[in-house]
């Protein structure tokens, strides 16, 4: 069963420096008929004006990953981690007994356009962590690169959840095949472009719930980039 979850539904938030869309209950916006898929709990596309962000703020128990698609966008942490993430970068935060952080624009006259990711961990109390890498397009065109994963496998970031977390990048008539295993589901973010699953068809912005399926064939009806989230 695949289950459209349209772009044009999401929550909305948008402030003087902020245009956010929820994919899932987050803040202002709540919705007792999404509050989350399994472990994931937090989808939200974010678009912050030039040299504008978060200011510090506290999170525990989450990790949290953070995948920028425009622009660049500045990370400070209580761990003293420092740096700037940018398109084709994975940032895994286990936010555990407690983190400090602040996110913002690193340019002046950019917005950065960004993907952050709430997962829930496999146990409250962890030690907190910072992780950051590159995945180049080249890795992830024409297939699913694994870039998040529970043991850290194949060089993706490690997730303290039962989670692989692929990334592909397809041109117009490209298709990829994903098998699930019993017991287990996917949801696909649609970051660009256009897709179809098992004839199913999403537009940018669009996520799927994917379930009660052994195996989905993802098809690129457009130059298309999406996340594809294997969860238990």
């Amino acid at each position: 069963m695949i289950t459209v979850r349209p772009a044009s539904e999401r929550g909305h938030a948008e402030y003087s420096w902020l245009d956010s869309h929820h994919s899932f209950s987050f803040g202002h916006y709540h919705d007792l008929q999404h509050m989350g898929f399994g472990s994931l709990r937090v989808i939200n596309e974010d678009r912050v004006e030039p040299a504008k962000g978060f200011d510090t703020h506290g999170h525990r128990d989450m990790e949290i990953i953070s995948c920028v698609l425009e622009g660049a966008l500045e990370h400070v942490d209580s761990l003293g981690n420092k740096g700037v993430i940018r398109p084709g970068e994975i940032q895994r935060m286990t936010a555990g007994t407690g983190v400090r952080h602040s996110e913002f624009n690193a340019s002046s006259s950019e917005i950065v356009h960004f993907l952050q990711i709430w997962i829930l961990p496999e146990r409250n109390g962890l030690e907190p962590g910072y992780e950051q890498k590159a995945f180049s397009d080249a890795e992830r065109r024409g297939k699913l690169k694994l870039v998040g994963s529970r043991d850290g496998r194949d060089g993706s970031v490690l997730i303290h959840q039962d989670v692989d977390l692929y990334s592909a990048i397809l041109e117009p008539g490209e298709e990829v095949v994903h098998e699930l295993k019993p017991g287990r589901r996917a949801w696909l973010q649609l970051v660009r472009g256009g897709v179809a699953i098992d004839g199913e068809r999403l537009e940018a912005g669009d996520g799927a719930a994917i379930e009660n399926l052994a195996q989905m064939t993802i098809s690129a009806t457009g130059s298309a980039e999406f996340l594809l989230f294997d969860l238990a």
